[in-house]
């Protein structure tokens, strides 16, 4: 009879250069710990000493893709931790190595908090979303120089919008001294690039998901364009994961936190646990339009009793919950329903 080989339980505490990893077995003895560099051979002869189809428990640390690519290409069923159910912050000791054996360990009692490990297609588009994300930022921050340079020179902004069509013409004419001057001009050129490099970055988001389904469903939404509706495709990927709409707006940190003991329960204010990108684009979505005739008459009514802010999350809330069986079902039928 073939030997029945024993499975092992692995934990890797992810760095940027090294990392422990920690290996026990079925019995939940811990049979080694070792630090490796973070390549990739290294990295997975190391892993290969726990056998085929180990069980491996994988911090989701900075830049842990890599390593969960060699993981899976190793033939490990890869785990990834999620760091805020592990509450560590209290422990007496913490170092790298009762790090790694913990999450082994925990990853062999079965207590172990985990994330979802996107495929490499999904991975692609939030680096894109994110990276637009951060174009946008850094524009945002040089137009708020220029105002700044204004304010320091005395000058007014005669439109409301200094960087359309009729602010540029008025920028060029405005006199300022030359080091002002060099500064306003250095940061409109970086304003130009910017411009650029955004529309760069939405055109292959846009190509990307050109063949898309649920990425052309959830636009029928009223403020719901290409670049929301990408960030919603990209950042909640399979939306199959969630068993429904209400976990998937849990997951977003939409919904309101819950503390409860004996015969008392508090519901406080939304956890913001989860995709930050993804829980603006939400409420900016609803911030103009408040999510058209699906969402409208509730985000009044509740304005009316609890004011704008609380009816604007509301509503984001009822919009992720549309976006939900869009991407699940590729069209949301309410929608057809008012329009017959």
């Amino acid at each position: 009879m073939q030997e029945q080989v024993s499975r092992q339980y692995v934990g890797i505490d992810l760095h940027r250069r090294r990392s422990v990893i920690g290996r026990m077995d079925e019995a939940g003895k811990v049979l080694s710990t070792v630090r490796v560099l973070n390549d990739p051979v290294q990295f997975a002869l190391a892993v290969a000493e726990a056998g085929p189809g180990a069980e491996v428990a994988l911090g989701a640390t900075f830049g842990y893709y890599w390593a969960a690519d060699v993981l899976k290409e190793a033939g490990a069923h890869v785990h990834l931790v999620h760091p805020l159910g592990l509450h560590w912050d209290n422990r007496r000791v913490k170092n790298d190595e009762r790090d790694a054996t913990e999450l082994a360990r925990r990853l062999w009692r079965d207590d172990l908090p985990e994330a979802w490990v996107a495929p490499p297609e999904v991975r692609e588009l939030r680096e894109l979303v994110r990276y637009r994300a951060k174009l946008v930022e850094a524009r945002t921050s040089a137009k708020a120089q220029v105002r700044a340079v204004m304010a320091k020179c005395g000058v007014l902004p005669e439109l409301g919008d200094m960087f359309g069509p009729g602010g540029q013409g008025l920028l060029d004419k405005m006199e300022l001294p030359q080091p002002y001057r060099y500064r306003v001009d250095s940061l409109r050129r970086l304003i130009g690039v910017f411009d650029d490099e955004i529309g760069i970055a939405e055109e292959q988001l846009h190509k990307r998901l050109k063949a898309n389904r649920g990425y052309w469903a959830v636009q029928a939404l009223h403020g719901v364009g290409r670049v929301t509706a990408a960030i919603f495709v990209a950042e909640i990927g399979d939306v199959n994961r969630f068993r429904s709409a209400r976990h998937l707006c849990s997951w977003a940190g939409l919904t309101p936190s819950h503390r409860e003991s004996d015969d008392k329960a508090h519901r406080g204010h939304i956890t913001k646990q989860g995709s930050t990108i993804l829980r603006w684009a939400a409420i900016e979505a609803v911030a103009r339009y408040h999510g058209g005739a699906p969402i409208a008459p509730a985000f009044r009514r509740i304005q009316e009793r609890r004011g704008t802010m609380i009816a604007r999350v509301a509503a984001a809330r009822k919009l992720l919950t549309l976006v939900y069986y869009g991407l699940r079902d590729g069209e949301i039928r309410c929608l057809h329903k008012e329009a017959a």
